[in-house]
């Protein structure tokens, strides 16, 4: 067991008293950077560097070298779930991202499998390991995932959306078909970060980015439960290893 060199986002986690309060800071992927640009220059595309360990590696050390973080966070994308669904995720320039095949027919949400991380997220498990490894107690690695509601916007929407009018559509005429669709995704995260934790992560974040679409009581019902299911079924200690913290996000806004 490697102890950690600064551990105060594990401290501060935990409640204990720190010497000041770490502070998240949301970024794009550090895209900004010129080794960023370089690595994915390197990579060919996003996905393509979100698939390989060693860039997804390289590309979340890179901050570290530029700034006294508190830790570093794994370099992946909130979409690998419903990816590895084989919804078929894609990257259009200055659109975002898409899937060829969204869930619009019932056989098709019927249908939904939990993907199994050891196999279909193998890529992302590695790089964990990797990061974890190549950190060598330097500052914690927090590891994530979308939360299952945001992750439905996508799989339904097809994509990013202004006005999630297929998803809106579902639950107020077929609340049954997106509770499974929810079901689905809160099982499938809750093994992702499961995974993600028995490889390294120290700490995992949900990222519920889309809640704020819903009402305070929808949000309650199609998106907040299903967190708290996740969060109840998460490990919180790994044999071995310092501590697990698992992060629950606040009421209608992005994890």
């Amino acid at each position: 067991m490697t102890k950690l060199i600064n551990d105060t986002l594990i401290r501060a986690l935990l409640r204990q008293s720190t010497e000041y309060t770490p502070v998240w800071l949301m970024r794009q992927a550090g895209r900004y950077l010129p080794e960023y640009n370089q690595t994915r220059a390197r990579a060919g595309n996003f996905l393509s560097l979100c698939k390989n360990p060693n860039f997804a590696t390289e590309v979340t050390l890179q901050p570290l070298v530029r700034f006294p973080l508190d830790a570093a966070i794994l370099f992946s994308d909130i979409l690998t779930i419903p990816d590895a669904m084989g919804l078929g995720l894609y990257f259009s320039e200055g659109e975002g991202p898409r899937f060829e095949r969204p869930l619009r027919e019932e056989w098709e949400i019927r249908a939904l499998a939990v993907p199994d991380p050891a196999v279909h997220l193998r890529y992302v498990i590695d790089a964990v390991s990797q990061i974890r490894k190549a950190l060598n107690g330097q500052v914690p690695l927090i590891g994530f995932s979308g939360s299952p509601f945001t992750l439905a916007c996508y799989m339904v929407e097809g994509g990013g959306s202004t006005d999630f009018r297929q998803i809106k559509t579902m639950l107020y005429q077929r609340p049954d078909l997106l509770h499974h669709i929810l079901s689905i995704n809160a099982q499938a995260v809750t093994d992702y970060l499961n995974a993600q934790i028995e490889a390294g992560a120290q700490a995992v974040m949900i990222f519920d980015t889309w809640g704020g679409a819903l009402s305070h009581e929808a949000y309650q019902i199609f998106s907040l439960r299903y967190m708290k299911q996740i969060i109840s079924g998460l490990k919180t200690r790994k044999r071995g290893s310092e501590y697990q913290i698992s992060s629950l996000p606040k009421e209608g806004g992005c994890g």
